[in-house]
């Protein structure tokens, strides 16, 4: 019988006073593509990162192809044939398709460097992208094409066990159908795939095996033939899942947004959630920049609380703040957030001087403290210190800390963009109940989001948004899956 590609044992991890894996056994054979999915802090990237030869676990033991070895780098595990490809890719933009897949182990003979394009080219055809230009600039590729760049590279490398680490978050419909063709390709070709995911109808779409994670141990483990969507949820959270959206309670309130424009024309009134669809460079993120102030506009207005008007291009950042506009940002890493900072400086960093200064320019860092900490507590933020830099938190716990700011702050109108992106079900319950606890107390919700059913869901109504155009608002129950992408696509009704 053919070996396991890698087969961990009673794996075990602590930081400090975290265990963050407690005796976790895991499997991946070749040909199957094996998912692995688990609430944020679950241990997911500490358990591949062990994989990966990123981490050295505590405990436990490491097997590959039956062999039993020890990881001391990730290059230590390239050269087993482990590779990784990671949500952020590691690419260098400015090198050539042909440099990047070669970056790292540039194949040598008799001391010179020499370049196998037909291999290359071979590896390119194998995933379905024999077309790809080897001389090109990577930065002139669309990031599903840098993706199968980075395959391209482990393939080259022999790898025979493949990770990929939220693949999906930030490509389209289209991109990301075209990502599952490779995969599968890798599969028929008896490579093992491992698949970390917060989108469970993925998993259900793609996977054979999945393997669940709570808390740094093994909740579970299932075929995707004979599982199904809530019995996931459930492994994942330790409970039976309740409704995925909160149900409105009440009629919105006065207008509290007007935006004006001859492209758009948007009325958001106060405890209502307003959902803008749309396909990725649509203009859906341009739209919120511009009412937070960051994106310039030669015409247009902004109308607030039906008394204050001002045209777009006299609005500023600082002014939008001000006037009760918050903006969370799709890109946490770059904008939301400042991640080598801590957790307490992200959370207070746009109200210290309402909040938590006192004259002469000396912090209350007491209150600052307490302030966090309720914040942590009620949106369930796991880690270990408010004072730790956000950069060492998962990426749901480092977006429920952008949310915290945004709670901290106040105001009354908020423009989320992709608040869910690379979150876990369970988190992503309870900052929708988040969101509507915030428009029941008056808020006005302005959400971006790819995610079909999360608007559906969640909002009151929704607007699609069609190379720069936005359609006229309608209440979420008018809207089907279908007409809301025939209309992302066409920037007409379905007929």
């Amino acid at each position: 019988m053919t070996a396991p590609s890698v087969e961990l044992r009673e794996i075990s991890k602590r930081f400090g006073a975290q265990q963050a894996l407690d005796s976790v056994d895991f499997t991946a054979w070749p040909g199957e593509i094996h998912a692995v999915i688990g609430e944020n802090g679950a241990g997911k990237s500490t358990l591949m990162k062990v994989l990966s030869g990123a981490l050295l676990p505590d405990s436990g033991s490491v097997q590959v192809c039956g062999r039993p070895l020890r990881f001391h780098s990730p290059a230590d595990a390239r050269r087993h044939g482990i590779a990784m490809i990671y949500q952020e890719l590691t690419l260098a933009p400015q090198l050539s398709v042909a440099a990047n897949i070669m970056l790292g182990a540039e194949p040598r003979r008799l001391g010179l460097l020499r370049t196998p394009y037909l291999a290359m080219q071979s590896l390119l055809a194998e995933l379905g992208h024999g077309g790809l230009p080897l001389d090109a600039p990577v930065h002139t590729l669309s990031i599903s094409e840098q993706q199968v760049v980075e395959i391209a590279r482990a393939l080259l490398l022999q790898a025979h066990v493949i990770i990929f680490d939220e693949p999906t978050s930030s490509l389209t419909h289209a991109d990301a159908a075209a990502l599952f063709d490779v995969i599968r390709r890798l599969k028929a070709a008896g490579i093992a795939v491992v698949y970390i995911s917060h989108f469970l109808e993925e998993i259900l779409q793609l996977a054979g095996r999945c393997t669940v994670l709570r808390d740094g141990r093994l909740a579970g483990q299932r075929l995707i033939s004979e599982t199904t969507l809530p019995e996931l949820v459930q492994m994942m959270i330790g409970r039976a899942p309740e409704n995925m959206f909160p149900p409105a309670r009440g009629a919105p309130g006065a207008v509290a947004l007007e935006l004006d424009t001859p492209a758009c024309h948007l009325r958001v009134r106060r405890g209502e959630i307003v959902g803008i669809a749309g396909l990725v460079g649509a203009g859906r993120s341009r739209l919120l920049r511009t009412m937070a102030g960051l994106a310039p506009a030669t015409a247009g207005s902004l109308t607030l609380h039906e008394h204050t008007s001002m045209p777009l291009r006299a609005l500023t950042p600082a002014r939008a703040l001000a006037l009760g506009i918050q903006l969370v940002s799709e890109n946490r890493k770059d904008e939301g957030l400042a991640v080598q900072l801590s957790v307490r400086d992200n959370m207070t960093l746009s109200a210290v001087a309402a909040h938590f200064a006192r004259t002469p320019g000396l912090l209350r860092l007491g209150a600052e403290t307490r302030a966090c900490i309720v914040q942590r507590d009620a949106l369930r933020i796991k880690l270990a210190s408010v004072r730790q830099p956000v950069a060492r938190l998962s990426g749901g716990n480092q977006q429920k800390v952008a949310l915290a700011r945004v709670r901290i702050h106040g105001g009354d109108i908020l423009l989320l963009d992709e608040p869910t992106r690379g979150i876990d079900v369970g988190s992503k319950i309870e900052i929708y109940n988040l969101l509507r606890a915030w428009a029941e107390a008056g808020a006005a919700i302005v959400m971006v989001s790819s995610y079909l059913p999360e608007l559906l869901g969640v909002c009151d109504t929704i607007a699609v948004m069609h190379r720069g155009r936005l359609s006229p608002l309608r209440p979420a129950t008018a809207w089907r899956p279908e007409t809301l992408m025939h209309w992302a696509t066409t920037g007409k009704d379905l007929s």
